[in-house]
């Protein structure tokens, strides 16, 4: 890590938050000569320690008030998840304090020549899309990493040398960011999400069209209206677009088991590249088939060769709590995908598969799920529910699907899981399939939804006939 004493030798900047992307910005501005304070609301344990850690770096940090602006401030680093009518950006921005989020910070402390970024967004699949793209970078001989949301913060991976950075983008670090110009952008999916934080559908979706503003290449999911619609508006210099159906000039696209691609080839209108099988797909699930072509459209947008698609997409390994099999117990099939915390990502999972018992619960966030109710109710055998807004559910389901039984577990202790596990397995039939799709936030119950998915794991393990895990987590 280098340091740079002009620029910011003396600056006073305020980073807002202790956690990964908060302690990284406040190490690297420190390293640069910046006088830091960091704050933090909260005061615990955890947080302790990592102010220890920074103090040591001679970074002054103030936890219990994340509220009020520090003197001598001329900037302030926002980290994810900060709204923006917090009273710390409010004073900063009633003060004439620049501020913006650590992506903005990591983009402005490129240097010249550094390694270009392709960035992606969306509501569901980011961190699929950005470890498939890397193996595909990779694969193609290219030194990848896979940053911002996911793996190393991205203010430092900007001071490493790298040939391209592979870029997971949140709702929140685009909402603080304004510069940013990848290569290649792709907007996944928009849907209802983050409206706590954002206030409105209508602001959740401009911050996710900042992904566009300065991309060389945007790339859209032509089988989701928004994420076409704010490709069309950002009018970059180039576009190209992803379908789960047979691709038209300028898509990438299936044609009966193959991955194809009509976008990135000398003559779209006359030719196609044959880029990966179905079977190359893993987990396989029709809406991990769209986030293999999106990583796809990304790499070939970079110059990815058709080979190393394939290649890269064999390499992925799956990320736990993503559509994981667990276990098959008397021809039951039992899947966890805790991971889909709002409607669209459960409503993703639930076609999936054809004959479910659903466990569902959690936190909705404000979130409606009529709709989702309505389109998997043919699917389902039976429902458990747990959580806190598990009634809203079940009036859901009882206004979509009357005939499907409902088992209501109002359990919060340790063993929960264990009941709503063995509930569900008895209402299980061969051929069934028992899916953890909570549709809701986990932490009414468990600490994350990790904590909420090994929880399940664990359960369905302790059920008689379990066997071990099938090796890698896939789903089946």
């Amino acid at each position: 890590m280098t340091q740079d004493t002009g620029e910011w030798d003396g600056r006073g900047v305020c980073v807002a938050g202790i956690g990964v992307s908060g302690r990284a910005a406040a190490r690297v501005l420190a390293a640069r000569g910046a006088r830091v304070t960091v704050v933090e609301g909260r005061d615990d344990e955890e947080r302790r320690a990592h102010a220890a850690e920074l103090e040591a770096l001679g970074i002054a940090v103030r936890l219990g008030d994340g509220d009020t602006l520090p003197e001598g401030t001329d900037l302030v680093v926002m980290s994810p998840g900060w709204r923006p009518d917090a009273p710390l950006p409010a004073a900063a921005v009633a003060a004439g304090v620049e501020t913006y989020g650590e992506v903005e910070l990591a983009w402005r402390l490129r240097a010249p020549g550094s390694a270009p970024w392709l960035a992606i967004t969306g509501t569901d699949g980011k961190t699929t899309v950005v470890r498939m793209l890397a193996r595909m970078l990779e694969a193609a001989g290219h030194d990848a990493l896979a940053v911002g949301n996911v793996g190393t913060p991205i203010v430092e991976a900007v001071l490493e040398k790298h040939d391209v950075l592979a870029v997971e983008l949140s709702s929140y670090q685009l909402y603080w960011s304004g510069s940013p110009a990848p290569r290649a952008a792709a907007v996944l999916n928009v849907a209802p999400d983050h409206l706590d934080w954002h206030g409105t559908m209508d602001a959740y979706v401009a911050a996710k069209s900042r992904i566009f503003e300065r991309a060389e290449v945007a790339v859209c999911n032509a089988d989701d209206p928004i994420s076409t619609e704010l490709a069309e508006k950002a009018r970059p210099p180039a576009k190209a677009a992803f379908t789960l159906g047979v691709p038209a000039p300028g898509q990438l696209g299936v044609v009966d088991d193959l991955l194809v691609d009509r976008a990135f080839v000398a003559d779209p209108t006359r030719e196609a590249a044959e880029l990966a099988a179905l079977g190359d797909v893993r987990p396989f699930a029709p809406h991990n088939v769209a986030n293999a072509l999106a990583a796809a459209a990304l790499a070939r947008a970079y110059g990815v060769p058709p080979e190393a698609v394939r290649d890269g997409l064999r390499a992925f390994v799956p990320d736990p709590h993503r559509i994981q099999h667990v276990a098959e117990i008397g021809g039951v099939t039992y899947v966890n995908d805790s991971k889909a915390t709002q409607p669209h990502a459960a409503a993703a999972s639930l076609a999936a598969y054809e004959s479910i018992v659903w466990i569902a619960g959690g936190l909705l966030k404000g979130l409606e799920v009529d709709d989702l109710v309505r389109s998997c109710a043919p699917r389902l055998r039976g429902v458990v529910l747990m959580g806190r807004d598990r009634a809203r559910i079940a009036e859901a389901l009882a206004r979509h699907a009357p005939d499907i039984p409902v088992v209501d577990v109002p359990d919060t202790d340790t063993g929960a899981m264990d009941r709503v596990v063995t509930e569900a397995a008895a209402l299980a039939r061969p051929g069934d399939t028992v899916l953890l799709a909570p549709v809701g936030a986990s932490f009414d119950m468990f600490a994350n939804y990790p904590a909420r998915g090994d929880a399940f794991m664990a359960s369905v393990r302790r059920l008689p006939g379990a066997e071990p895990a099938v090796p890698g987590g896939e789903a089946r």
